[in-house]
């Protein structure tokens, strides 16, 4: 009996333990999964190299189909060296807010007014390029021989273009204005050919070339002759690619000569190319805060990283152009946002909201309601950092000065089938150099989300069109 009662005591105690533990568990608080952030100041202007030599442009060899085409990226402020890190900073904020203009009213509008012009026609996309912000650029050659000039690549355009003499009206360009009278391999395209035709209202003139006009949401524009023509990458030629050749063109392009489309219309260069490079494209962008290797872009089937997690890209019925995907939520600190539901993020069947990718945009925007709940589970979780005021268009800032690092909780994306987890340096980010850093999220009353490139860092982002996916490899610019 008294067995028993030792056995049946013994049981009573483990249960009172267990009922204890488990309640204990119950009240401790959560346990906020951070990472270390090194803090650094805004950074100086990049300078500009370039490892190909022009001079070598005629005896450029035909390379394998199969081979890729990798090349080195150069973010806009490269072009701007006389100004100051803050200076340079509040530029981009400029210009970044345009362009989240330009592309939020772009999808806000139905495409068969979206892509009208006073003069009776347009190109197949108006761009969301405003005032130069494509934000990284390359260096490509044009024509036979080729005459080297500064491109930006945008994935949020379209149609290939440059500037060409003569000019009737051109902005002002690092390089000499490209003259096709003075190229073997330049071609205007007639008015009834079939690539005429894939621009949604293309104009004629008198001697029956093609025209072409692109307009932008800041009032700037190109407008000019359609034509095709031979682009040189370091020592890859690629031949007949369908571009504008501009003979009037008006705003603020930072020094570029033009600009090459790299969204998922059909003029744009991956779509053009897409035999040869099997329609696959990569980039990835560094934190040029932190790094001195250069961002790149990669053209064909080695674009696609092994270890990219991948998330399906979706169509717009109304725009053929943006990178749509589809976002399922966020964590901070290791815990779902509460509020942030996939709803926020839906593109409905008329084409209205939904998430895109953008290499133009720098600040990532977020469908209003979905920021506000990202934004206060981030306070949350950062309440130990000392606040500092609102900074443009930023209003969750930190005052950091006399710091080295600091922990800041995590941030995953989960898109379907694909979860991103930032590092820290792409979403707390230095605004000045006294110390300030800023949560790089923004809010927007439309329904569109964008992701910019901040957010993108460090990552080479693939986009392989032939599965209509698109990937995300982490440590992607080694």
């Amino acid at each position: 009996m008294e067995g028993k009662n030792k056995t049946s005591n013994g049981l009573l105690f483990l249960s009172l333990a267990l009922a204890l533990s488990l309640s204990a568990a119950a009240t401790l608080p959560f346990q906020l999964q951070t990472q270390t952030l090194t803090l650094h100041s805004l950074p100086h202007p990049p300078t500009l190299s370039w490892p190909e030599a022009e001079a070598e442009a005629e005896a450029v060899a035909e390379p394998d189909p199969d081979d890729a085409l990798s090349l080195n990226l150069h973010h806009i402020d490269a072009l701007s060296s006389d100004k100051t890190p803050e200076q340079l900073f509040h530029l981009r904020l400029k210009r970044d807010a345009k362009r989240v203009e330009s592309l939020l009213t772009l999808a806000a509008l139905n495409s068969s007014h979206a892509r009208r012009s006073g003069s009776g026609f347009s190109s197949s996309i108006i761009s969301g390029l405003a005032q130069g912000s494509g934000e990284y650029f390359t260096r490509i050659g044009v024509g036979t021989p080729a005459r080297y000039v500064y491109m930006v690549l945008d994935t949020g355009s379209d149609v290939v273009w440059l500037q060409c003499a003569p000019c009737r009206k051109c902005y002002s360009q690092t390089d000499p204005v490209f003259d096709p009278s003075k190229s073997r391999t330049y071609a205007g395209i007639p008015c009834g050919a079939p690539l005429c035709r894939r621009l949604d209202s293309p104009g004629c003139n008198k001697n029956k070339v093609c025209q072409y006009q692109v307009s932008y949401g800041d009032g700037s524009f190109t407008f000019g002759d359609f034509s095709t023509e031979t682009l040189t990458f370091r020592r890859t030629r690629v031949t007949r690619v369908a571009l504008g050749c501009g003979h009037d063109n008006e705003g603020l392009f930072i020094g570029a000569a033009g600009l090459l489309g790299l969204g998922r219309g059909r003029l744009s260069f991956p779509v053009q190319t897409g035999r040869r490079f099997n329609q696959k494209f990569s980039y990835c962008l560094v934190d040029r805060s932190a790094s001195a290797k250069p961002s790149s872009v990669v053209f064909g089937d080695s674009a696609v990283s092994r270890t990219a997690r991948f998330t399906p890209l979706l169509k717009n019925p109304k725009l053929d152009t943006f990178y749509y995907v589809e976002l399922l939520g966020i964590s901070v600190g290791g815990a779902p946002v509460r509020g942030l539901s996939a709803s926020l993020f839906r593109l409905d069947s008329a084409g209205n909201g939904g998430v895109i990718i953008d290499s133009g945009t720098s600040v990532t925007r977020l469908t209003r309601p979905a920021y506000i709940a990202l934004r206060d589970a981030f306070r949350v979780g950062a309440s130990r950092l000392k606040r500092a005021p609102e900074f443009s268009l930023f209003d969750t800032c930190f005052d950091l000065s006399g710091l080295t690092e600091v922990k800041v909780p995590t941030v995953v994306l989960h898109f379907r089938g694909a979860d991103v987890s930032l590092p820290a340096t792409n979403y707390l980010i230095p605004v000045d150099n006294s110390g300030s850093f800023c949560f790089a999220f923004a809010g927007t009353m439309s329904g569109l989300s964008i992701i910019g490139n901040i957010q993108q860092q460090g990552f080479r982002v693939s986009y392989d069109l032939a599965s209509s996916r698109v990937g995300f490899a982490p440590r992607g610019c080694v």
